[in-house]
C-alpha cells in the first residue's frame, strides 16, 4: 500500500521561508510523477508543482517559479518543496500526491508531471501553510 505523508507547515511572515516534506513508502515502481497541490479557502486546488521520479525533471506553476524549489533524498524517499519569498497569497493546505502506475496518467509529452490532480491516485493528509503580512 502506497503511502504519503507531509510534514513541516506552519506560519511564517511575507519574504520567509518553509520547507515541506513528503516522504512515501511502499510504490511498486521506481519512476512515478509527485506533485504539489495547495487550496486555499474558497478556491480551487491548484497543483503548484512536480517531481518526476524517473529523472528528477520538475515543472512549476507560474506563480511559484523562481521562488519554490522541488528536491528529492533518494535514501529517504523524501521530497521536499522549498518555499522562498513567500506571500500572503501562498497561504492554503499543501498536499503531496503521488501518481503511481505502471504507466503514469500525469506524465506529458514533453517529459514532465502534469499538474492535474485527478491524475494523481495517492494523497497525504495535508499541511497548513499561513503566511502573514
Amino acid at each position: 500500500q502506497v503511502q504519503v505523508v507531509e510534514s513541516g507547515g506552519g506560519s511564517v511572515q511575507a519574504g520567509g521561508s518553509l520547507r515541506l516534506s513528503c516522504a512515501t513508502s511502499g510504490s511498486p515502481y521506481s519512476s512515478y510523477c509527485m506533485g504539489w497541490f495547495r487550496q486555499a479557502p474558497g478556491k480551487q486546488r491548484e497543483g503548484v508543482a512536480t517531481f518526476y521520479t524517473d529523472d528528477g525533471t520538475t515543472y512549476y506553476a507560474d506563480s511559484v517559479k523562481g521562488r519554490f524549489a522541488i528536491s528529492q533524498d533518494n535514501a529517504k524517499n523524501t521530497l521536499y518543496l522549498q518555499m522562498n519569498s513567500l506571500k500572503p497569497e501562498d497561504t492554503g493546505m499543501y498536499y503531496c500526491a503521488a501518481d503511481v502506475r505502471a504507466r503514469a496518467w500525469s506524465f506529458r509529452e514533453g517529459g514532465y508531471c502534469g499538474t492535474a490532480g485527478y491524475n494523481y491516485n495517492y494523497w497525504g493528509q495535508g499541511t497548513q501553510v499561513t503566511v502573514s503580512s
